[in-house]
């Protein structure tokens, strides 16, 4: 059974830092394109970033280019995302996500088909 948790949420004033971490079990993930999402109260469910299977390509929502930055564990089976200079409008609840099978990037909450129980973070102004 595919699991994905999320770790990392919290509390954090304006200008502060995140990191997030998603743990992946019950299927290696290492060929697999993973991504992050968020979803704010009242609004739709919003692609944060993803990273390619290899991990050497990595994409960006407009919003948080120059402030987020997507990774992958040594295992693979772990992604990160490091949130610097967080803002109010960045409050949501983040997501992990990977898709059904070996795509090597998506961008799309479509493409993807596990999802994590997801991880507060609140940004004070």
């Amino acid at each position: 059974q595919v699991q994905l948790v999320e770790s990392g949420g919290g509390l954090v004033q304006a200008g502060g830092s995140l990191r997030l971490s998603c743990a992946a079990s019950g299927r290696t993930f290492m060929d697999y394109a993973m991504g992050w999402f968020r979803q704010a109260p009242g609004k739709e469910r919003e692609f944060v970033s993803a990273i390619s299977w290899g991990g050497g390509t990595t994409y960006y929502a407009d919003s948080v280019k120059g402030r987020f930055t997507i990774s992958r564990g040594n295992a693979k089976n772990t992604i990160y995302l490091q949130m610097d200079s967080l803002k109010p409008e960045d409050t949501a609840v983040y997501y992990c996500a990977a898709p059904p099978t070996p795509i090597p990037v998506a961008t799309m909450d479509y493409e993807y088909h596990y999802w994590g129980q997801g991880t507060q973070v609140t940004v004070s102004s």
